[in-house]
């Protein structure tokens, strides 16, 4: 079962189940997925709807920072639980710690010895780390590795 037809398979449930955050996160995501479906002129495989899903709790979170900083608890509540139930249907996200060993490796792979060359160690990390780990995070963990 691809992950396109799971979400359906869960919409219905929700629905099913008057599960009403579900329903309405799972709509909205399919809604995304159609979007980029269209976009892209082509049907999307599981790893461009699991990139979907990355942006999609990205905007969450940035909501959700938005909201607290307004006074709306309510709100970012609400954000936080869409978050959980799209977070289900990634795979599962690295430690820092596995992030760290990563990216040693990386800068051992690499001879990397200065920031100047985060670029390369980045280049050669990423595939690795595609999904599984949230750019940002893998970024600042590099550069604590070269400033070393």
């Amino acid at each position: 079962m691809t992950l396109e037809e799971q979400l359906k398979t869960d919409l219905t449930r929700a629905m099913k189940e008057k599960e009403e955050v579900k329903t309405s996160t799972l709509r909205m995501l399919i809604s995304d997925i159609r979007y980029a479906q269209i976009e892209k002129r082509a049907p999307l495989t599981d790893e461009d709807i699991q990139a979907v899903i990355s942006k999609s709790v990205k905007k969450h979170q940035d909501s959700i920072e938005m909201y607290s900083n307004g006074g709306r608890d309510d709100l970012a509540q609400r954000e936080e639980a869409e978050i959980e139930i799209l977070k289900s249907y990634l795979p599962r996200q690295l430690s820092r710690s596995e992030i760290a060993q990563l990216v040693e490796e990386a800068i051992m792979q690499t001879g990397a010895s200065s920031r100047k060359e985060m670029g390369k160690v980045m280049q050669a990390l990423m595939p690795q780390v595609k999904g599984k780990a949230d750019g940002k995070l893998v970024s600042s963990v590099v550069q604590e590795k070269l400033a070393e």
